[in-house]
């Protein structure tokens, strides 16, 4: 299940670009989960763990990836952690919650993220309040962002 902070969580981890650039491995690059998140959110193709093949910014290392993609693969390979997913666009989102599908999932943010229109099972913390939909979710995150 997803569960969601709303609001400033001082466990969390804001900076998610400098954490990703100091812990990151190799492998985590080449899993076939986040090759298909790079290539969906980036629109890039993952050539090894070093390289990746950007259509806008050619040939780029994976720290220079969006900080959207590389929340998303801290949030696959680091779960003993809560990240700030407020670096994340919506386009972002189905990957949170099928990231949450396969694993308990907990993320903060600070922004009414569009998780689409389709039905989810979402914990808000702050309430403890399980919602199913945006139309359910948007007025209690609402309180809080």
């Amino acid at each position: 299940m997803l569960n969601i902070y709303y609001g400033n969580m001082p466990e969390a981890i804001f900076n998610t670009a400098v954490y990703f650039k100091n812990v990151y491995e190799d492998e985590w690059i080449t899993d076939p989960i986040a090759r298909e998140m790079i290539l969906d959110v980036d629109k890039s193709v993952v050539l090894d763990g070093a390289v990746i093949d950007s259509p806008v910014m050619g040939k780029i290392v994976p720290t220079s990836l969006s900080g959207g993609v590389k929340t998303l693969i801290l949030m696959k390979n680091d779960c003993s952690r809560v990240f700030n997913a407020s670096t994340c666009g919506d386009n972002c989102a189905k990957w949170i919650l099928k990231l949450a599908e396969a694993e308990d999932l907990t993320i903060n943010l600070r922004h009414l993220m569009d998780f689409g229109e389709g039905t989810f099972d979402i914990c808000i913390m702050n309430t403890n309040q399980v919602v199913h939909s945006m139309k359910e979710l948007v007025p209690v995150a609402g309180l809080y962002v």
